[in-house]
């Protein structure tokens, strides 16, 4: 139970505080943005089951793809305009609460981790 309240709070009001921080003047907007970021989710239908509660996404999911995500670092370092960079920011931090989801899965299910693809990809 806590563990899916702090992954819904860090994907849905802990970006508040990103938007915050990235341009005071224009937080609800970049809220919105960063919001508009969870859509990355939609690469879930892609996988059979939709939902597996003991599936590590990193990695899995296209969108969450090791490849996508080094697409996503370059983008936050690389891209200049605001915007585009926020949405970035967004797609990255969404991969950080996944992973942070991932690692508390991971303490409870040695299972689940020698069968995701972080550990395929760390071994």
């Amino acid at each position: 139970m806590l563990q899916t309240l702090v992954h819904y709070f860090l994907h849905f009001i802990f970006i508040g505080v990103i938007a915050y921080w990235y341009d005071k003047k224009h937080w609800a907007r970049n809220w919105l943005i960063l919001l508009a970021t969870m859509f990355m989710d939609a690469d879930h239908l892609l996988a059979d089951p939709i939902f597996d509660p003991q599936r590590c996404g990193i990695g899995y999911h296209p969108l969450h793809s090791f490849y996508a995500i080094g697409i996503y670092v370059l983008g936050v370092i690389f891209v200049k305009h605001r915007i585009i960079r926020l949405i970035f920011i967004g797609l990255l931090f969404h991969i950080l609460t996944d992973f942070i989801d991932c690692l508390w899965m991971f303490s409870k299910c040695q299972e689940c981790y020698l069968s995701s693809k972080i550990y395929e990809g760390l071994n």
